[in-house]
């Protein structure tokens, strides 16, 4: 944790979940509908895996025209046992023109954000009419996120709002800070270790491809075909490492690379969030934000503005208060896409009024808060899964180094070099999954980067094209996070044709330039 703003801060974050997630409901006539069961592939497994590969899935009407079910996974796919298994919840939509090509199976990143919900409540929202006319569409919740076994810590929403939104005891740097943001981290971990137990330590991102290949045989296909937004799309290539031969159509957008460490990572997104920035203050004119257009000048006015609200935060409605760290939580969550940018202009035109209702409320949809309660658990899945999956940087003088390079990008990022005060006092060691990925074998594997993506930079995506044997990359001109929802007729047509023909583009396709 390198922020010196608030006592969370999730710089390591490798997407935002949804800003809106639709609610659905069952009614009695769903309740009524007849169950569908699918029929397992019949997977030569170890004796010991043979119960699970053996479920028939048992899909039930919840809503939305959606089908829902959940199976049995191991806690622990190397000792598995019933005494401690664990529950996945997926959701369908069944293919519109009824005679389907398979599963088409969806994750829409995090980690954390819940690809049950998405599924179910926006299936319209994952991909065209066209590819939804082919495939049953299937959404799940990765192990530890949403409706499946899950992890929780604050069972209190406010210990939450403490947790995130809490400015920390006395000055930046001095003991007391550090005492009192290291206090927070043991807190929350704690909360977790209770609320949760060992299935904290079994969330790891190679679990989940494990339960994801579970779930590919248990709806019937002999092969994984598979959407992958952000975060869903290390899911995705791990997979195909893992699995290669068990590789069908897989597109990962806006793509996480899996070789890198998560100081990495944050080098990565800082430099990110940092260009995001400076092209949102280069348009000022037309997103009518209060500022000058020369992004240099503007970047140290927002500085000066963080400091200055450090000082002396504005009070909220409900009491919490807007700090230099919420509305870098804002100013984050408004540069994931560009038709946030008049929202978040019209919050710092709020702030200089020393109003603060759009600048939390940007932040509240980062958080996924909704009216004073925190939907699903996201961001303790988010911290959760990245704890596991990283080990943490200790060592004074390296992070002293890593401070003074993001500093060096970017004059918004905090200057105490404090180890992550969650991750360092998590109760199991981490996995250390960090290595680049092959697929050796597998199917054509298409991969979209945007150039101007925050969150997983353009970079990534051409790393990880070149990590994969079968990856395809296209190349998308374009300021947001994730491509293929932009709707650009370039990008969705060869990904159409690829999901629905297993076509591929010509290598190093480029789309908006």
């Amino acid at each position: 944790m390198h922020s010196r703003r608030t006592r969370s801060r999730a710089l390591a974050a490798a997407a935002l979940a949804p800003l809106l997630l639709l609610t659905g409901c069952t009614g009695i006539f769903d309740l009524l509908t007849p169950a569908e069961t699918s029929t397992p592939t019949g997977e030569d497994v170890e004796d010991e895996l043979r119960p699970y590969f053996e479920q028939s899935i048992v899909w039930r009407a919840c809503g939305n025209d959606a089908q829902c079910a959940t199976v049995k996974a191991p806690l622990d796919w190397e000792n598995p046992s019933p005494d401690t298994d664990i529950e996945l919840a997926l959701t369908r939509h069944r293919a519109l023109d009824g005679d389907p090509q398979g599963s088409l199976f969806f994750n829409p990143g995090g980690p954390g954000a819940s690809g049950v919900d998405f599924v179910k409540n926006s299936p319209e929202g994952v991909v065209s009419e066209e590819v939804r006319s082919d495939f049953d569409l299937v959404g799940w919740d990765p192990r530890g996120v949403g409706s499946s076994s899950a992890v929780v810590c604050y069972t209190d929403p406010k210990d939450f709002d403490e947790f995130l939104f809490g400015i920390p005891e006395g000055e930046p740097g001095s003991a007391e800070w550090i005492a009192d943001v290291e206090r927070a981290g043991e807190d929350f971990v704690d909360a977790c270790a209770e609320n949760t137990g060992e299935l904290l330590g079994f969330i790891d991102t190679l679990s989940t491809v494990r339960d994801l290949d579970l779930l590919r045989a248990l709806v019937g296909d002999e092969k994984l075909n598979y959407f992958g937004m952000s975060y869903g799309t290390q899911i995705g290539a791990q997979y195909a490492d893992l699995f290669p031969e068990k590789v069908g159509r897989m597109v990962l957008d806006a793509v996480v690379n899996p070789a890198e460490t998560m100081y990495e990572r944050i080098l990565g997104q800082t430099e990110g969030f940092d260009r995001a920035l400076r092209n949102y203050l280069q348009n000022c004119r037309e997103t009518a934000c209060p500022f000058t257009e020369d992004p240099d000048t503007d970047i140290q006015v927002i500085a000066d503005l963080y400091d200055r609200l450090d000082e002396s935060p504005l009070p909220h409605d409900d009491g919490r208060m807007l700090s230099a760290g919420v509305l870098d939580t804002a100013i984050s969550a408004a540069l994931y896409e560009e038709r946030y940018w008049p929202i978040l202009s019209q919050a710092f035109q709020e702030i200089a009024l020393g109003e603060t209702d759009t600048t939390f409320a940007l932040a509240d949809a980062y958080f996924q808060r909704v009216d004073g309660e925190y939907e699903g658990h996201f961001f303790e899945s988010f911290y959760a899964i990245t704890c596991i999956d990283h080990p943490s940087e200790t060592d004074p003088a390296e992070l002293e180094r890593q401070v003074e390079e993001l500093n060096r990008i970017s004059p918004l990022e905090g200057d105490v070099p404090i180890a992550d005060p969650v991750c360092t006092n998590w109760p199991y060691p981490p996995r250390d999954i960090v290595g680049p990925v092959e697929g050796k074998g597998a199917d054509p594997i298409l991969l979209i980067g945007t150039t101007g993506d925050p969150a997983t930079p353009y970079e990534s995506a051409v790393e990880v094209a070149e990590q994969l044997e079968s990856g395809v990359l296209i190349s998308y001109d374009g300021d947001d996070h994730i491509a293929y929802d932009e709707g650009d007729p370039c990008v969705n047509t060869l990904v159409d044709d690829y999901l629905l023909t297993g076509a591929v583009p010509d290598e190093d396709f480029r789309c908006g330039f």
